[in-house]
Protein backbone atom coordinates (compact mmCIF):
# COMPACT_ATOMS: atom_id res chain seq x y z
CA UNK A 1 0.00 0.00 0.00
CA UNK A 2 1.49 3.45 -0.94
CA UNK A 3 2.24 6.35 1.45
CA UNK A 4 0.49 9.97 0.55
CA UNK A 5 3.23 12.25 0.22
CA UNK A 6 2.86 16.29 1.20
CA UNK A 7 4.61 19.16 0.30
CA UNK A 8 5.73 21.64 3.00
CA UNK A 9 7.47 24.19 0.86
CA UNK A 10 7.22 25.45 -2.67
CA UNK A 11 9.87 28.39 -3.66
CA UNK A 12 10.87 29.71 -6.84
CA UNK A 13 13.27 32.38 -7.80
CA UNK A 14 12.07 35.45 -10.35
CA UNK A 15 11.97 34.56 -13.64
CA UNK A 16 14.38 36.31 -15.78
CA UNK A 17 15.02 37.28 -19.54
CA UNK A 18 17.53 35.30 -21.56
CA UNK A 19 20.34 37.35 -21.55
CA UNK A 20 18.48 40.16 -18.70
CA UNK A 21 18.44 40.31 -14.93
CA UNK A 22 20.31 36.81 -14.26
CA UNK A 23 22.65 36.77 -17.76
CA UNK A 24 25.59 36.39 -15.61
CA UNK A 25 24.63 34.36 -12.67
CA UNK A 26 25.29 30.82 -13.11
CA UNK A 27 22.30 28.78 -12.95
CA UNK A 28 24.07 26.59 -10.16
CA UNK A 29 24.03 29.13 -8.15
CA UNK A 30 20.44 30.25 -8.63
CA UNK A 31 19.35 26.91 -7.54
CA UNK A 32 21.86 26.40 -5.04
CA UNK A 33 20.13 29.92 -3.59
CA UNK A 34 16.30 28.21 -3.61
CA UNK A 35 17.67 24.58 -2.27
CA UNK A 36 18.88 26.91 0.84
CA UNK A 37 16.42 28.77 1.03
CA UNK A 38 14.31 25.72 1.70
CA UNK A 39 16.16 24.79 4.69
CA UNK A 40 15.77 28.43 5.91
CA UNK A 41 11.67 27.66 5.63
CA UNK A 42 11.82 24.49 7.20
CA UNK A 43 14.16 25.06 10.20
CA UNK A 44 12.85 21.64 12.08
CA UNK A 45 13.67 19.67 9.38
CA UNK A 46 17.26 17.57 9.85
CA UNK A 47 19.06 18.26 6.71
CA UNK A 48 20.76 14.84 7.35
CA UNK A 49 17.11 13.40 6.56
CA UNK A 50 16.81 14.21 3.14
CA UNK A 51 17.28 11.62 1.12
CA UNK A 52 18.01 12.46 -2.10
CA UNK A 53 17.73 15.84 -4.29
CA UNK A 54 16.35 15.56 -7.74
CA UNK A 55 16.32 18.43 -10.13
CA UNK A 56 14.91 18.54 -13.55
CA UNK A 57 17.33 20.47 -16.45
CA UNK A 58 16.77 20.32 -19.94
CA UNK A 59 19.98 20.92 -21.45
CA UNK A 60 22.14 19.93 -18.74
CA UNK A 61 25.79 20.82 -19.90
CA UNK A 62 28.30 23.85 -19.28
CA UNK A 63 27.25 25.81 -16.70
CA UNK A 64 24.21 23.25 -15.89
CA UNK A 65 26.04 20.00 -16.35
CA UNK A 66 27.69 18.18 -13.78
CA UNK A 67 25.13 16.85 -12.29
CA UNK A 68 23.94 20.38 -11.24
CA UNK A 69 21.51 18.99 -8.40
CA UNK A 70 24.28 17.59 -6.72
CA UNK A 71 26.69 20.51 -7.51
CA UNK A 72 24.06 22.88 -6.18
CA UNK A 73 22.69 21.17 -2.92
CA UNK A 74 26.66 21.57 -2.30
CA UNK A 75 26.86 24.84 -3.04
CA UNK A 76 23.65 25.13 -0.71
CA UNK A 77 25.75 22.90 2.45
CA UNK A 78 23.52 20.35 2.41
CA UNK A 79 25.27 17.44 4.27
CA UNK A 80 27.26 15.01 2.41
CA UNK A 81 25.32 11.96 3.01
CA UNK A 82 22.18 13.77 1.01
CA UNK A 83 23.04 12.67 -2.85
CA UNK A 84 21.41 14.35 -6.01
CA UNK A 85 20.62 13.36 -9.39
CA UNK A 86 19.45 15.62 -12.49
CA UNK A 87 16.83 14.37 -14.89
CA UNK A 88 15.71 15.33 -18.26
CA UNK A 89 12.54 15.27 -19.66
CA UNK A 90 12.71 18.54 -21.29
CA UNK A 91 10.32 21.43 -20.69
CA UNK A 92 8.31 18.79 -17.76
CA UNK A 93 11.68 17.90 -16.31
CA UNK A 94 11.09 20.20 -13.12
CA UNK A 95 7.80 18.72 -12.78
CA UNK A 96 9.14 15.09 -13.21
CA UNK A 97 11.56 15.57 -10.58
CA UNK A 98 8.69 16.05 -7.98
CA UNK A 99 7.34 13.24 -9.06
CA UNK A 100 10.01 11.10 -9.03
CA UNK A 101 10.79 12.61 -5.73
CA UNK A 102 7.05 10.95 -4.82
CA UNK A 103 7.25 8.15 -5.98
CA UNK A 104 10.19 7.25 -3.33
CA UNK A 105 8.64 8.42 -0.87
CA UNK A 106 4.94 6.61 -1.86
CA UNK A 107 7.06 3.22 -2.06
CA UNK A 108 7.95 4.24 1.41
CA UNK A 109 12.11 4.55 0.30
CA UNK A 110 12.29 7.93 1.80
CA UNK A 111 10.70 10.21 4.39
CA UNK A 112 11.76 13.62 3.22
CA UNK A 113 12.85 14.55 -0.60
CA UNK A 114 13.87 17.66 -2.40
CA UNK A 115 12.75 18.19 -5.88
CA UNK A 116 13.14 21.04 -8.35
CA UNK A 117 14.04 22.02 -11.50
CA UNK A 118 16.72 24.84 -12.82
CA UNK A 119 17.59 26.15 -16.49
CA UNK A 120 19.36 29.21 -17.87
CA UNK A 121 18.35 30.07 -21.33
CA UNK A 122 21.46 33.16 -21.39
CA UNK A 123 24.11 30.69 -20.16
CA UNK A 124 23.31 27.40 -22.61
CA UNK A 125 20.99 28.20 -25.52
CA UNK A 126 18.02 25.81 -26.87
CA UNK A 127 19.14 22.33 -27.53
CA UNK A 128 22.36 23.21 -25.73
CA UNK A 129 25.80 24.38 -27.76
CA UNK A 130 26.67 21.55 -29.67
CA UNK A 131 23.34 19.87 -31.24
CA UNK A 132 24.16 16.45 -32.87
CA UNK A 133 21.03 14.93 -34.19
CA UNK A 134 21.31 11.45 -35.37
CA UNK A 135 21.29 11.39 -39.39
CA UNK A 136 18.36 8.96 -39.16
CA UNK A 137 16.20 11.97 -37.85
CA UNK A 138 16.00 13.43 -41.15
CA UNK A 139 14.26 10.70 -42.50
CA UNK A 140 10.26 11.04 -43.42
CA UNK A 141 9.18 8.86 -40.99
CA UNK A 142 11.01 10.89 -38.04
CA UNK A 143 11.69 14.13 -39.48
CA UNK A 144 9.16 15.37 -36.59
CA UNK A 145 11.80 15.05 -34.40
CA UNK A 146 14.19 18.01 -36.02
CA UNK A 147 11.22 20.14 -36.17
CA UNK A 148 11.70 23.69 -34.11
CA UNK A 149 9.48 24.61 -31.15
CA UNK A 150 8.17 26.92 -33.70
CA UNK A 151 7.58 24.87 -36.86
CA UNK A 152 5.35 22.46 -34.59
CA UNK A 153 3.29 25.27 -33.41
CA UNK A 154 2.34 26.32 -37.12
CA UNK A 155 1.51 22.63 -37.62
CA UNK A 156 -0.77 22.71 -34.20
CA UNK A 157 -1.83 26.06 -35.59
CA UNK A 158 -2.94 24.41 -39.57
CA UNK A 159 -4.39 21.00 -37.95
CA UNK A 160 -6.36 22.38 -35.25
CA UNK A 161 -7.68 25.74 -37.33
CA UNK A 162 -6.43 28.31 -35.05
CA UNK A 163 -6.92 31.84 -35.95
CA UNK A 164 -3.68 34.73 -35.77
CA UNK A 165 -6.34 36.86 -33.54
CA UNK A 166 -7.28 34.32 -31.29
CA UNK A 167 -2.99 34.09 -30.61
CA UNK A 168 -2.46 37.75 -30.00
CA UNK A 169 -5.79 37.73 -27.32
CA UNK A 170 -4.59 34.68 -25.94
CA UNK A 171 -0.53 36.88 -25.47
CA UNK A 172 -2.30 39.86 -24.23
CA UNK A 173 -4.59 38.44 -21.66
CA UNK A 174 -1.54 36.10 -20.20
CA UNK A 175 0.21 39.71 -19.37
CA UNK A 176 -2.78 41.25 -18.33
CA UNK A 177 -3.31 38.35 -16.36
CA UNK A 178 -0.02 38.85 -14.62
CA UNK A 179 0.21 42.25 -14.75
CA UNK A 180 -3.17 42.14 -11.90
CA UNK A 181 -1.52 39.28 -10.38
CA UNK A 182 1.77 41.67 -9.75
CA UNK A 183 -0.75 44.34 -8.63
CA UNK A 184 -2.42 42.40 -5.88
CA UNK A 185 0.91 41.02 -4.73
CA UNK A 186 0.06 37.05 -5.79
CA UNK A 187 3.51 35.88 -6.35
CA UNK A 188 5.26 37.39 -3.29
CA UNK A 189 4.89 34.12 -1.42
CA UNK A 190 6.43 31.93 -4.23
CA UNK A 191 9.12 34.18 -5.05
CA UNK A 192 12.89 34.71 -3.02
CA UNK A 193 14.51 37.81 -4.11
CA UNK A 194 17.75 37.24 -5.43
CA UNK A 195 20.67 39.49 -4.79
CA UNK A 196 22.77 39.85 -8.42
CA UNK A 197 25.97 40.90 -7.90
CA UNK A 198 28.34 42.51 -10.44
CA UNK A 199 31.84 43.49 -10.50
CA UNK A 200 33.98 45.69 -12.64
CA UNK A 201 37.50 47.25 -12.36
CA UNK A 202 37.55 50.79 -12.24
CA UNK A 203 41.32 51.76 -13.70
CA UNK A 204 41.23 55.14 -12.96
CA UNK A 205 41.54 54.06 -9.31
CA UNK A 206 42.72 50.69 -9.68
CA UNK A 207 39.53 49.06 -7.41
CA UNK A 208 37.40 46.63 -7.74
CA UNK A 209 33.37 48.44 -7.81
CA UNK A 210 30.67 45.84 -6.53
CA UNK A 211 27.12 46.93 -7.20
CA UNK A 212 24.08 44.74 -6.30
CA UNK A 213 20.78 44.64 -7.28
CA UNK A 214 17.66 42.72 -5.58
CA UNK A 215 15.42 41.41 -7.81
CA UNK A 216 12.04 39.85 -6.76
CA UNK A 217 10.05 39.88 -9.72
CA UNK A 218 9.67 38.39 -12.90
CA UNK A 219 11.60 40.51 -15.87
CA UNK A 220 9.57 39.05 -18.84
CA UNK A 221 5.98 40.68 -18.25
CA UNK A 222 5.33 44.03 -20.86
CA UNK A 223 3.15 45.98 -18.83
CA UNK A 224 2.45 48.31 -22.07
CA UNK A 225 1.98 45.41 -24.65
CA UNK A 226 -1.39 46.00 -26.36
CA UNK A 227 -3.24 44.04 -28.92
CA UNK A 228 -2.44 45.98 -31.42
CA UNK A 229 1.17 45.65 -31.00
CA UNK A 230 0.98 42.20 -30.79
CA UNK A 231 -0.79 41.64 -33.93
CA UNK A 232 2.03 44.41 -36.05
CA UNK A 233 4.01 41.47 -35.26
CA UNK A 234 5.47 39.47 -38.02
CA UNK A 235 5.61 35.47 -38.15
CA UNK A 236 8.58 34.76 -36.78
CA UNK A 237 8.79 30.41 -37.82
CA UNK A 238 7.12 30.60 -41.51
CA UNK A 239 6.51 33.60 -44.06
CA UNK A 240 2.75 32.85 -44.07
CA UNK A 241 2.88 31.90 -40.33
CA UNK A 242 0.91 33.41 -37.80
CA UNK A 243 3.17 32.26 -34.60
CA UNK A 244 4.98 35.14 -33.56
CA UNK A 245 7.63 35.93 -30.46
CA UNK A 246 4.47 38.51 -28.92
CA UNK A 247 2.29 34.50 -28.75
CA UNK A 248 5.22 32.59 -27.86
CA UNK A 249 7.10 31.64 -24.42
CA UNK A 250 9.89 33.95 -23.60
CA UNK A 251 13.22 32.30 -23.00
CA UNK A 252 14.23 32.99 -19.20
CA UNK A 253 16.19 31.87 -16.58
CA UNK A 254 15.17 30.62 -13.43
CA UNK A 255 14.98 28.02 -11.16
CA UNK A 256 12.40 26.08 -8.39
CA UNK A 257 12.25 23.31 -5.85
CA UNK A 258 9.84 21.64 -3.08
CA UNK A 259 10.21 20.02 -0.14
CA UNK A 260 8.16 16.94 -0.14
CA UNK A 261 7.44 14.43 2.92
CA UNK A 262 5.84 11.09 4.30
CA UNK A 263 3.09 11.39 6.77
CA UNK A 264 6.07 9.91 9.59
CA UNK A 265 8.25 12.95 8.24
CA UNK A 266 5.50 15.63 8.93
CA UNK A 267 4.86 14.41 12.55
CA UNK A 268 8.34 14.23 13.51
CA UNK A 269 9.32 17.68 12.26
CA UNK A 270 6.02 19.24 13.31
CA UNK A 271 5.40 20.45 9.38
CA UNK A 272 2.05 22.03 8.25
CA UNK A 273 1.80 20.14 4.23
CA UNK A 274 0.60 22.70 2.06
CA UNK A 275 -0.75 20.20 -0.19
CA UNK A 276 -0.52 16.63 -1.55
CA UNK A 277 0.19 15.04 -3.97
CA UNK A 278 -2.10 13.27 -6.20
CA UNK A 279 -0.64 11.84 -9.55
CA UNK A 280 1.32 12.39 -12.24
CA UNK A 281 1.33 10.72 -15.65
CA UNK A 282 3.42 11.31 -19.36
CA UNK A 283 1.83 10.78 -23.24
CA UNK A 284 4.00 10.58 -26.16
CA UNK A 285 2.07 12.42 -29.53
CA UNK A 286 3.54 12.89 -33.18
CA UNK A 287 6.60 15.04 -32.46
CA UNK A 288 4.98 17.18 -35.61
CA UNK A 289 2.67 18.23 -33.49
CA UNK A 290 4.24 18.29 -29.50
CA UNK A 291 2.79 21.44 -28.43
CA UNK A 292 -0.93 18.79 -28.72
CA UNK A 293 0.64 16.98 -26.07
CA UNK A 294 -1.66 17.88 -22.79
CA UNK A 295 -4.72 16.37 -24.85
CA UNK A 296 -3.57 12.53 -24.11
CA UNK A 297 -1.71 13.46 -20.58
CA UNK A 298 -4.49 15.38 -18.78
CA UNK A 299 -7.27 12.65 -19.62
CA UNK A 300 -4.35 9.88 -18.33
CA UNK A 301 -3.57 11.29 -15.08
CA UNK A 302 -7.73 11.86 -14.46
CA UNK A 303 -8.16 8.44 -14.17
CA UNK A 304 -5.25 7.43 -12.87
CA UNK A 305 -6.30 9.83 -9.90
CA UNK A 306 -10.03 8.62 -10.00
CA UNK A 307 -10.97 12.32 -10.50
CA UNK A 308 -12.99 14.23 -13.10
CA UNK A 309 -11.75 17.29 -15.26
CA UNK A 310 -14.99 19.59 -13.95
CA UNK A 311 -13.19 19.22 -10.42
CA UNK A 312 -9.61 20.67 -11.29
CA UNK A 313 -9.66 24.55 -10.21
CA UNK A 314 -7.17 25.44 -11.22
CA UNK A 315 -5.02 24.47 -14.43
CA UNK A 316 -1.27 25.48 -15.06
CA UNK A 317 -1.25 24.94 -18.67
CA UNK A 318 2.30 25.76 -19.60
CA UNK A 319 1.97 28.53 -22.82
CA UNK A 320 4.99 27.28 -24.54
CA UNK A 321 2.87 28.96 -27.85
CA UNK A 322 -0.69 30.64 -27.65
CA UNK A 323 -1.52 28.39 -30.38
CA UNK A 324 -0.78 25.00 -28.42
CA UNK A 325 -2.81 26.20 -25.63
CA UNK A 326 -5.90 27.38 -27.60
CA UNK A 327 -6.10 23.69 -29.27
CA UNK A 328 -5.49 21.87 -25.99
CA UNK A 329 -8.44 24.15 -24.13
CA UNK A 330 -10.41 23.58 -27.65
CA UNK A 331 -9.72 19.85 -27.22
CA UNK A 332 -10.33 19.01 -23.95
CA UNK A 333 -13.15 21.78 -23.64
CA UNK A 334 -11.16 23.28 -20.76
CA UNK A 335 -12.90 25.99 -18.78
CA UNK A 336 -10.82 28.90 -20.12
CA UNK A 337 -11.54 30.59 -16.55
CA UNK A 338 -9.38 27.82 -14.38
CA UNK A 339 -6.70 28.30 -17.12
CA UNK A 340 -3.38 30.10 -16.27
CA UNK A 341 -5.38 32.85 -13.84
CA UNK A 342 -2.54 34.73 -12.66
CA UNK A 343 -0.74 34.64 -16.71
CA UNK A 344 1.58 31.98 -18.22
CA UNK A 345 4.66 31.81 -20.20
CA UNK A 346 4.24 34.09 -22.71
CA UNK A 347 4.18 37.14 -20.08
CA UNK A 348 6.09 34.70 -16.81
CA UNK A 349 8.80 33.40 -19.31
CA UNK A 350 9.74 30.06 -19.27
CA UNK A 351 13.12 28.66 -18.03
CA UNK A 352 12.85 25.29 -19.82
CA UNK A 353 13.60 22.32 -17.17
CA UNK A 354 12.67 25.33 -14.52
CA UNK A 355 9.16 25.86 -15.81
CA UNK A 356 7.29 22.49 -13.96
CA UNK A 357 8.56 23.41 -10.58
CA UNK A 358 8.08 27.16 -10.98
CA UNK A 359 4.40 26.76 -12.30
CA UNK A 360 4.09 24.24 -9.12
CA UNK A 361 4.84 26.79 -6.56
CA UNK A 362 3.00 29.30 -8.56
CA UNK A 363 -0.02 26.83 -8.27
CA UNK A 364 0.25 25.33 -4.45
CA UNK A 365 0.29 29.09 -3.80
CA UNK A 366 -2.92 30.40 -5.23
CA UNK A 367 -4.95 26.93 -4.21
CA UNK A 368 -4.25 28.46 -0.55
CA UNK A 369 -4.87 31.87 -1.71
CA UNK A 370 -8.38 31.07 -3.08
CA UNK A 371 -9.58 27.99 -1.15
CA UNK A 372 -9.29 26.02 -4.45
CA UNK A 373 -8.99 21.82 -3.67
CA UNK A 374 -7.50 20.70 -6.78
CA UNK A 375 -4.97 21.67 -9.07
CA UNK A 376 -3.10 20.93 -12.01
CA UNK A 377 0.20 21.50 -13.84
CA UNK A 378 0.69 20.41 -17.28
CA UNK A 379 2.64 21.08 -20.56
CA UNK A 380 3.83 19.65 -24.23
CA UNK A 381 7.31 18.33 -24.21
CA UNK A 382 9.72 18.50 -27.09
CA UNK A 383 10.09 15.83 -28.70
CA UNK A 384 6.11 14.85 -28.81
CA UNK A 385 5.15 14.04 -25.31
CA UNK A 386 2.78 15.85 -22.71
CA UNK A 387 2.88 15.81 -19.07
CA UNK A 388 0.58 16.60 -15.88
CA UNK A 389 0.38 16.63 -12.43
CA UNK A 390 -2.11 16.86 -10.08
CA UNK A 391 -2.24 18.23 -6.35
CA UNK A 392 -4.54 18.65 -3.53
CA UNK A 393 -4.60 21.93 -1.43
CA UNK A 394 -4.57 21.07 2.57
Amino acid sequence: MSQAVYIVSSIRTPVGKAGGVFKNVRPDDLLGFVLKSLLVDNPSVDPSMIDDVIIGCAMPEAEQGLNVARISSLLANYPYSVSGVTVNRFCASGLQSIAYAADRIRLGEAEVMVAGGVESMSMIPMMGHHPAFNIKVFNEDNIGIAYGMGTTAEQVVKKYKIDRDSQDQFAFDSHQKAINAINEGYFKDEIKPYKVISKTYDLKIKNILEKSSLVSQDEGIRFDTSAKQLSNLKAAFHINGSVTAGNSSQMSDGAGAVMLCSEKALKLFDLTPMARFVGYAVSGVDPKIMGIGPVLAIPKVLTQCGLKQHEIGHIELNEAFAAQSLAVIQELGLDPKAVNPLGGAIALGHPLGATGSIRTATLLHHLKRTNTHYGMVTMCVGSGMGAAGIFEAL
